[in-house]
């Protein structure tokens, strides 16, 4: 009777992906884990997909007595772990594991199939491990009920290992292959931005609103004031620091000129609440409102400093698009477009328009006119710009934001030379528009932008030594006695090269006279017979 052919399971796990194997004749199993390569065998010959049942997968020393551990190769380190694993998940069989698999694997002859079948959990990984070592590879329901235990039991059954190493192995192996997947960069983070916009537009919206109540609230105390100081921040200041105008007088007018910046202003206050028509207020109530205020003045503070931050990362994440159309509508664009990478391959036609999609639909909805701007309306150049020129002009400056993002996303060291280059070619275009000047071509403008980048870097020295003028004429004078010498052998060598030119002219026209004549006589024979 033949021997029957068992299936073998050969499995690759790690903590992100999993990618099993198996294969047949004599009992062998292989896994992969985190902190390396396991090779089973497997002992008995029933289906256990199909005949175990899951008690009996469950339970070890059932389970023990149809796979067994035959070998085993560790990661030399993290690193190689890592690289492995990136292998395994892009379904290809590196060099590591193809020495594995061919030290323990029965060998096959070439041009004969494989006596065992590998059993692999993905079919594309199939593929690569059949492509190398030229072995039959099987993925199906037995394979799956095989690597399931495996992965159940795989720890206890690998020597050396004590409890929570291998889920160590696996957490530290997770985190690597997740980082090198995501590929995050502290430096060029564009989250931390769009968190901080979105942030400094909440505050700007809770301070105005905070500051307009505490107007209003201490406004039956002191009306005048508001007419006064129009700074939210200066007028909280102002309230801790004031608190019952009864008690103001002329020894605070230094203070009240500090938290001012404005003499003028201060005395006007000092006026102010001598002839204030408020009423009086009772000290519980002070005490509120001064508490109130310290909360306006450190959600004051707090926005200041939230703003130099955000400064700080468009010049690190986005230098020329900074440059060009400033930190806080830069920050707005790369939001609204959700990263810096999806900015960079929006079309300048959309970038135009980016922020006024519900008057773009509208528009289209309708059948009218579409929208000129979105949010670099909020820029500088489109408020500067005449109402004729300010489609034009958004238009051309939606075109240099493109380019920014791009150069920001792509460039490998940060500069701002780019966007400073753009932002005086649209000062350019609107001087065109106003006064006709002609602007500079694109090609001159990047040349120049390109020079003072490498300058920047290091890799053009910026100033040259300058020579003495004697130098230079001497300089000048040895170079020119070369160059006459060489031209006089030119001419000496052209000249006979003309003369041969002229002279195979003068042959060919000689024999074209010839042939002619021959033929005229030739002619002459023939009419006088």
């Amino acid at each position: 009777m033949k021997k029957k052919i068992e299936a073998k399971s050969f499995k690759l796990t790690n903590p992100v992906q999993e990618c099993n194997l198996g294969f047949a004749e004599g009992p062998i199993t292989w896994m992969q884990r985190a902190s390396g390569y396991a090779l089973f065998e497997r002992v008995q010959a029933e289906e256990i997909g199909q005949e175990m049942n899951e008690k009996n997968m469950l339970d070890l020393s059932k389970f023990g007595k149809v796979v067994k551990l035959k070998s085993f190769a560790a990661f030399k380190s993290a690193a190689h772990a890592l690289e492995n694993i990136m292998d395994v998940s892009e379904a290809v069989c590196n060099d590591y594991l193809k020495s594995f698999l061919e030290t323990n694997l029965p060998k096959t002859s070439s041009g004969k199939s494989s006596k065992f079948k590998l059993g692999v959990g993905e079919k594309n990984f199939a593929g690569a491990i059949k492509q190398e070592l030229n072995c039959e590879c099987v993925s199906d329901d037995i394979v799956i009920e095989i690597l399931r235990g495996l992965r159940l039991h795989g720890e206890k059954m690998l020597k050396g290992f004590k409890d929570g190493d291998l889920g160590r192995a696996q957490l530290g192996l997770g985190h690597a292959y997740s980082r090198s997947k995501v590929k995050f960069n502290v430096n060029r983070s564009d989250n931390m931005i769009i968190q901080a916009i979105c942030l400094l537009d909440q505050l700007d919206k809770d301070v105005n609103t905070f500051s307009m109540r505490c107007k209003e609230w201490y406004g039956w105390h002191f009306p005048e004031l508001v007419k006064i100081v129009a700074d939210n921040g200066i007028y909280a200041k102002l309230v801790k620091f004031i608190k019952n105008k009864n008690d103001l007088s002329d020894e605070h007018l230094d203070e009240l000129e500090v938290i001012c910046g404005d003499s003028l202003k201060a005395k006007q206050i000092l006026d102010a609440a001598r002839a204030s028509m408020g009423t009086d207020i009772s000290p519980v109530d002070m005490i509120n409102v001064e508490s109130f205020s310290d909360r306006v003045i450190s959600l004051t503070d707090y926005r200041k400093n939230l703003y130099e931050y955000l400064v700080s990362k468009m010049h690190t994440v986005a230098p020329n698009l900074s440059a060009l159309i400033g930190e806080v509508v830069g920050a707005r664009l790369i939001s609204h477009a959700g990263s810096l990478t999806n900015l960079a391959k929006y079309p300048a036609s959309t970038v135009q328009i980016l922020g006024a999609e519900k008057a773009l639909f509208r528009a289209l909805k309708t059948k009218g006119n579409t929208p000129k701007y979105g949010l670099i309306y909020h820029s500088t150049f489109i408020g500067r710009a005449a109402q004729k020129n300010k489609g034009r002009i958004s238009r051309f400056l939606a075109n240099k934001c493109s380019i920014a993002s791009r150069i920001d996303h792509f460039v490998d060291i940060p500069t701002s030379k780019f966007g400073e280059v753009l932002k005086e070619q649209v000062e350019e275009r609107l001087k065109f528009y106003e006064e006709g000047t002609k602007p500079r071509t694109n090609d001159a403008v990047m040349q120049i932008a390109v020079k003072n980048a490498k300058i920047e870097n290091g890799e053009v020295n910026s100033v040259s030594p300058k020579k003495r003028k004697n130098d230079e004429m001497d300089i000048d004078e040895e170079e020119e006695k070369p160059k006459a010498k060489k031209s006089k052998k030119k001419e000496k060598k052209s000249k006979p090269e003309k003369n041969g030119i002229v002279e195979e002219a003068a042959e060919i026209s000689v024999e074209k006279e010839k042939k002619v004549s021959k033929k005229d006589k030739k002619k002459e024979k023939k009419s006088k017979a």
